[in-house]
């Protein structure tokens, strides 16, 4: 088993798939490079990974790979050195009751019920509001590497569930999801928070956000949580706030 913790990124293997429809940006093709095999992708070579751009979804590891398109940036917060604004105090308080307990990767049957609601009210006609109960297993609930489930609850009520990496050096968001149907609530943004202040308790550097499309509606909001970093021609460097 130590042999097989030890192995370099130059163990694995890696493809394109076919083009397919963006999810993010209208009109346009994407393309994908994928690491295999699956089994050999530990905490540790997911690790180097993640600092080289990729993410997973289930055993899935990618990194975009578009023939004419470079608009998907990995970016990750600088946990230590993070400040909040204004408004991200604002939700940070608002939502200050909420009770957060660590669990190992489950299923449970209020988890799919939330994540249904979810969907259907923040991704309806985007494909995954009508994911399946295996099709939701294998995204959330299918790991490699060392992952975490969080629930935060509000009076014993379940409100919002996060799936987290663990990292060398710092903490991976894989998906959250939340009770949409609150008025004037704000979980997305506290649940941000609240990734921050585990790394810094965990005394890691950095919350990696998956990646950051400046001109998509749904992903540009990340360079709010300052300093941010994106990834860009192999470097990791610092992104300025831009509009959401």
């Amino acid at each position: 088993m130590s042999q097989l913790n030890d192995l370099p990124i130059s163990a694995l293997h890696f493809y394109l798939t076919a083009p397919y429809p963006c999810s993010y940006l209208p009109d346009l093709q994407a393309r994908s490079q994928v690491a295999t095999p699956a089994l050999l992708i530990n905490t540790q070579m997911y690790s180097e990974l993640v600092q080289h751009g990729f993410r997973r979804s289930g055993t899935y590891t990618y990194r975009p790979h578009c023939d004419s398109c470079r608009a998907c940036v990995p970016l990750r917060i600088v946990a230590k050195q993070f400040t909040s604004n204004r408004s991200q105090r604002r939700a940070w308080k608002q939502h200050a009751n909420l009770e957060a307990t660590l669990h190992p990767l489950q299923d449970n049957a209020e988890y799919y019920s939330l994540y249904q609601r979810y969907q259907r009210a923040r991704h309806k006609d985007g494909g995954m509001d009508n994911d399946d109960h295996e099709s939701y297993q294998n995204f959330l609930l299918q790991s490699h590497v060392d992952s975490l489930l969080v629930e935060f609850r509000e009076q014993g009520l379940l409100r919002m569930v996060s799936v987290i990496d663990l990292l060398s050096d710092g903490l991976s968001s894989v998906y959250t999801f939340y009770e949409p149907d609150l008025p004037h609530a704000r979980l997305g943004v506290y649940n941000v928070l609240w990734q921050i202040e585990l790394c810094r308790k965990l005394d890691l550097d950095y919350v990696y956000l998956g990646y950051w499309i400046e001109h998509s509606r749904k992903m540009a909001y990340k360079t709010q949580y300052q300093p941010a970093q994106g990834l860009m021609d192999g470097t990791w460097r610092t992104l300025g706030i831009t509009s959401a």
